[in-house]
């Protein structure tokens, strides 16, 4: 990799393999002689587990690496430091009971992240120690809302206008330094492509190439073009014999071959599957050295693996969703390229194939549901399908909230409003007012959704009174007997949330730190399920293959045993007609013969 400039950042998908990347590619400038620092903004950053080396808020060299430095900014932390600049000030103004308002105000996404632009910012302006490094990699870059909000004036502005139904990430910006030269100077230097260069890193996967798709011409958009595609993780058998390795290899190449138009304008660099995770100086060396590469894949093949794993399909997790139950609601939750929507299909169609009344809503602006769908050459009478548009939804809410508070901003101010409403937290709340009507449903049928609302959002609407606390203050009707939504999705004999991950480490973190955000809320996830998992393919011949799946095994046990009571599994299917796949692999391999 050639690198010119003196910033690099990397962004993806969770689970694409930034962290390997960012990582071989600051030992590999050390290497060369250049002096390097390394930072990681992922709350559940594992830089100490890849490095094999201590890592955390400090700067501190890697060991085995001359001239490489690394620095863990935990974010949450960040952000707790955020909340309490903003809070303290206020304890002995206001009641308890507005300080934890605004503290949960401040506790979204948008605030994790311009905290953490807030730190990392430094290290680029050179107020820390950023001015010692010949080149600085980021691992994790912020999105391109976080950036136009940071560079809006009136963000900088004493803009005290109260948040639009608790549903705003004005407070983040509320709470920054005084730092808007610095922020300028940064913007500026992101924008210099002489100075930066943002890699954005994929799979060779639809939706993982499609995200990369979307953040390319985002950042475009915002006059950060200096970009390089990194596809990972590239898929060679080497069994030729073995005819599921061999469709892996077909899928990976037709994705390839059909990438979106912009991605192909850009730069490109391609890393293989490799049968060994990258952690430790050795391995990261070898992305780079294919020498070494081949050498420690010998010694991996040589140590013949073998897996214990039995996962139980999601067939058995419809057996325990429909027992003595006739309705429902089922709510799939995770990160981007999970597998929520396979999962949410495939669920509803096993249901509704067992004769009780389905409905299944999505709030997916891709409409990926009706993709699988559309492979069925016929679906059961009892199901029936429709979609919540998020984009809609959100321009009635934000159009909503123009109305009632553009009127006393200025021009400034009525822009500042508007980005802020375009943060990932307005559409939460929009959509969650929309899929509450479906929840109604689910007193008498089995309604599954396709994505629900984090638990940040979950109790903005509560701690704010937007939703159901306006129910019980306003109706006459005795308290007892009124369930508004939030309360609905807290109730675990109606509602069932089901939490999907990959088999990879990133993506179980991620998983992990959504549920802690739900048990906030007040919310436990009844179920993990594990989507496309090769351990769960016993004839696999290939050995890269073979490897792959015994490390799953890892991460599956460590899901089984310390983050989930029940854990179901989806198999790795190379297949595009997933969904009809999905469902004969059950009718064949299942002992119970539900579908």
């Amino acid at each position: 990799m050639k690198t010119e400039t003196q910033y690099l950042f990397f962004t993806g998908k969770g689970g694409v393999g930034k962290t390997s990347l960012s990582c071989s590619t600051a030992v590999k400038l050390a290497d060369e002689g250049k002096k390097v620092l390394l930072i990681s903004t992922d709350p559940a950053s594992n830089l100490q587990d890849v490095l094999n080396s201590p890592v955390d808020e400090k700067i501190r060299f890697v060991n085995g690496v001359g001239n490489l430095s690394a620095i863990n900014i935990n974010p949450e932390v960040s952000a707790e430091e955020y909340r309490n600049r903003v809070t303290e000030p206020l304890k002995d103004i206001l009641p308890a009971s507005d300080i934890k308002k605004m503290k949960e105000e401040l506790s979204g996404a948008c605030t994790t992240e311009i905290a953490s632009f807030d730190e990392f910012s430094r290290f680029i302006s050179g107020e820390n120690e950023g001015g010692n490094f010949d080149v600085i990699l980021f691992d994790t870059a912020p999105t391109g809302h976080t950036l136009r909000l940071l560079e809006l004036p009136a963000a900088w502005a004493s803009f005290s206008e109260e948040n639009p139904d608790g549903a705003s990430c004005l407070g983040p910006t509320s709470a920054l330094k005084n730092s808007q030269d610095r922020y300028n100077k940064v913007v500026a230097t992101l924008r210099d492509a002489t100075k930066t260069t943002f890699y954005l890193v994929s799979k060779p996967e639809k939706s993982s190439l499609k995200e990369a798709s979307r953040t390319s011409e985002e950042l475009k958009e915002l006059g950060l073009n200096n970009q390089k595609l990194l596809i990972n993780g590239l898929f060679t058998t080497m069994d030729s014999s073995d005819t599921f390795a061999l469709k892996i290899q077909k899928m990976a190449q037709k994705q390839l071959e059909s990438l979106p138009e912009n991605l192909r304008l850009l730069n490109q660099q391609r890393f293989p599957l490799l049968p060994y995770n990258i952690l430790g100086i050795e391995k990261l060396r070898s992305i780079w050295d294919a020498q070494l590469q081949k050498k420690i894949t010998l010694e991996k093949l040589s140590q013949q693996p073998t897996s214990n794993l039995h996962l139980m399909g999601i067939d058995a997790l419809v057996e325990k969703l429909t027992e003595n139950k006739t309705h429902g609601l089922i709510m799939t939750m995770g990160k981007g390229g999970v597998g929520k929507t396979i999962t949410a299909s495939a669920l509803a169609v096993m249901i509704a194939r067992k004769g009780f009344e389905v409905h299944l809503t999505t709030t997916d602006p891709a409409a990926h549901v009706q993709d699988f769908i559309d492979f069925l050459s016929k679906l059961p009478t009892t199901l029936t399908i429709d979609r919540i548009d998020p984009k809609l939804e959100t321009q009635r809410y934000i159009d909503k909230v123009m109305g009632q508070k553009g009127d006393v901003l200025d021009d400034h101010g009525k822009k500042l409003l508007l980005e802020d409403l375009k943060s990932p937290c307005t559409e939460e709340v929009a959509v969650f007012h929309a899929f509450s009507k479906a929840i109604q449903q689910a007193k008498r049928k089995f309604v599954i959704i396709d994505t629900a609302p984090t638990g940040h959002t979950l109790l903005l609407l509560d701690t704010a009174g937007s939703y159901h606390r306006e129910v019980m203050r306003t109706t006459g009707m005795d308290p007892s007997k009124i369930k508004t939504p939030y309360m609905a999705l807290q109730d675990s004999e109606l509602s069932k949330v089901i939490l999907v991950s990959l088999p990879e480490t990133t993506p179980m973190r991620e998983a992990e730190a959504l549920q802690k955000d739900l048990k906030r809320a007040g919310i436990t996830p009844y179920a993990w399920i594990i989507n496309q998992s090769l351990a769960m393919q016993k004839n696999i011949k290939d050995p890269l293959l073979k490897t792959r799946a015994m490390a799953e095994v890892e991460v599956i046990h460590t899901i089984e045993n310390t983050l989930a009571k029940r854990v179901y599994g989806i198999p790795f299917l190379p297949k595009d007609a997933l969904l009809p796949a999905l469902l004969n692999y059950y009718t064949e391999h299942s002992p119970l013969k539900t579908i």
